[in-house]
């Protein structure tokens, strides 16, 4: 396989399997594929962060705010590997509670990514709401 193709299975499973729990309440397998090296910025729909603090407060607040996930899509528009970094662009289709209220939106996110030790590694997540 080439390097775009482990990162496109790593990212329609681990990755996606870290954002469907997320929805569901547990940061903990978002942030175990976060970076652990600086820089890690977010640039979110709700909240932004920047630094390894502000990512741990970030992702803890949204696993106590996220709840009962019914549908997760990530609608991935674009990707590339140049070495080792790499990038998504899509659409995150999501149904959950937020705040024990259920919600359906979609937001555009781009992210891009470290391989660290051989690994993939978020470094950088920016998300908005898709209006109209």
């Amino acid at each position: 396989m080439s390097d775009r193709d482990d990162f496109l299975t790593w990212v329609r499973t681990e990755l996606y399997e870290a954002e469907l729990a997320l929805h569901n309440g547990d940061a903990a397998p978002r942030r175990a594929l976060w970076s652990r090296n600086e820089p890690v910025s977010v640039l979110g729909a709700w909240r932004n962060a920047c630094g390894q603090q502000e990512i741990n407060e970030l992702f803890t607040a949204l696993g106590e705010t996220f709840s009962t996930c019914t549908s997760y899509e990530f609608e991935l528009m674009s990707y590339d590997v140049v070495g080792d970094m790499a990038y998504t662009a899509g659409m995150e289709h999501t149904s959950t509670s937020v705040g024990g209220e259920p919600r359906t939106y979609t937001l555009r996110a781009t992210q891009t990514y470290r391989r660290e030790d051989g690994q993939w590694r978020v470094a950088h997540r920016h998300g908005d709401t898709v209006s109209g």
